[in-house]
């Protein structure tokens, strides 16, 4: 053979695996993953969702913990008592009492026994209907309507009690026990005597714009 067809052969074959190696780095660089990702090893990757859990309208508020001990045989038996109220500021409103060897476990169950005893308040225009003094116990509160923009004017455990029973003005004052949880059930028991005006008006016959001229 020539030389000239010898170098000719040599061009092309150098030719070839010029082609073939390009080949081979165009078909690696699509495999390899992206930077930032892993190779899958025939496992599906999981989509974590986050989402939101919807809150609550209730609303706990904790009034009191106060340690108690008791007597027994082997000496004395430390618990801790725990005072909720519960209420969503929609007129419903509740008032949680209980025992526990543990603070936290006290607190969960005075919220479940507070939804227990739920009552509805008649609200009319932010205030109550007309005055009323509730009773229990040793402890006695009187409640009276007020005007647009007076507040909330009360203390303690009968303040927590008017605002989660969403009353935003009206006048109290505590006349008996001042124990927070005497307070808190003569609130209770004074918001559950009160009577609305759609009652009153269909007792007498009358509608509500005649009752309230």
């Amino acid at each position: 053979m020539d030389l000239e067809n010898k170098d000719e052969l040599k061009v092309e074959e150098v030719s070839v695996v010029e082609d073939s190696t390009e080949s081979l780095v165009e078909e690696t660089a699509e495999d390899k993953p992206a930077r930032g990702q892993k190779r899958g090893r025939g496992k599906k990757q999981k989509i974590e969702t986050t989402e939101e859990k919807p809150q609550s309208e209730w609303i706990e508020r904790v009034v009191q913990i106060s340690r108690v001990t008791k007597v027994v045989k082997g000496g004395k038996k430390l618990s801790f008592r725990a005072i909720v109220i519960v209420g969503n500021k929609k007129g419903q409103v509740g008032v949680g009492c209980a025992k526990a060897s543990e603070v936290i476990i006290a607190i969960q169950k005075a919220i479940a026994d507070g939804r227990k005893n739920l009552i509805t308040v008649p609200i009319f225009k932010t205030t109550i209907p007309h005055p009323i003094t509730g009773r229990s116990g040793a402890g006695s509160v009187m409640l009276k309507p007020a005007s647009q923009g007076t507040g909330i004017i009360a203390g303690g455990a009968v303040r927590l009690v008017l605002e989660l029973a969403g009353i935003e003005n009206i006048l109290a004052k505590s006349l008996g026990s001042k124990a927070p949880l005497n307070a808190a059930n003569a609130t209770l028991e004074a918001l559950k005597a009160l009577t609305p005006f759609s009652e009153v008006a269909k007792k007498r016959g009358l509608t509500m714009a005649e009752l309230l001229n």
